[in-house]
């Protein structure tokens, strides 16, 4: 499948539902996030391996939470889980900047590469524990949990701004819910949408 079928796709079954998202996908090249062996499955909708127990997202998901994320050009977001770096490219052209955390250091380095290829300027990559965020750079505007996480917890909540949001699939390491949270009077206003299956945060 070639890149613009695949978004025609999304925007059909409704991942895909606004302007400047769409254009962030046709603008970031997903070939170069993905191994050369499965370069010719770059424009299919599904998750693929990137070593190390890791997958980079279906291209579906990855509309999902962009949208949920409802990004505006002034934000400064924290990714938990870089993986290889293809949420964050597509957030770069949203957002305003991006910071995002990688635990395993092999996949940091390739996340650094790849990003570099595609031409992002406004993103940070560093190794950290995710579960703690990152308050060097707090507060944020928007928080991104592209690992499975038994729960949102309130170190994580402490580093949104007030009516930010953040969005999390949480549950067991087998199944979660994606969750989608507003930050109000201090606290986090959630929404579950569906099931989902993603990899365990590891710290």
């Amino acid at each position: 499948m070639k890149k613009e079928e695949l978004i025609k796709r999304l925007k059909e079954e409704g991942y895909l539902r606004t302007k400047h998202v769409e254009k962030a996908f046709l603008e970031v090249p997903r070939e170069i996030f993905v191994r050369k062996e499965d370069r010719k499955h770059a424009y299919s909708d599904q998750p693929l391996p990137i070593g190390y127990g890791q997958t980079i997202s279906a291209p579906h998901m990855v509309a999902t939470m962009t949208e949920f994320l409802e990004p505006k050009k002034t934000d400064i977001v924290l990714e938990i889980g870089a993986g290889s770096g293809y949420q964050a490219a597509i957030l770069s052209k949203l957002v305003k900047w991006v910071y995002t955390i990688e635990f395993q250091r092999e996949l940091l380095e390739f996340a650094r590469k790849n990003l570099q290829k595609a031409g992002c300027k406004n993103i940070e990559v560093f190794h950290g524990d995710g579960s703690r965020g990152y308050k060097k750079a707090a507060p944020y505007d928007k928080i991104i949990i592209a690992c499975a996480t038994p729960e949102i917890n309130q170190e994580l909540i402490s580093q949104l701004n007030e009516g930010g949001i953040i969005i999390a699939p949480v549950g067991s390491d087998h199944l979660q819910i994606l969750v989608v949270g507003k930050k109000k009077d201090c606290k986090l206003e959630t929404w579950g949408h569906f099931g989902c299956i993603f990899v365990p945060m590891r710290h």
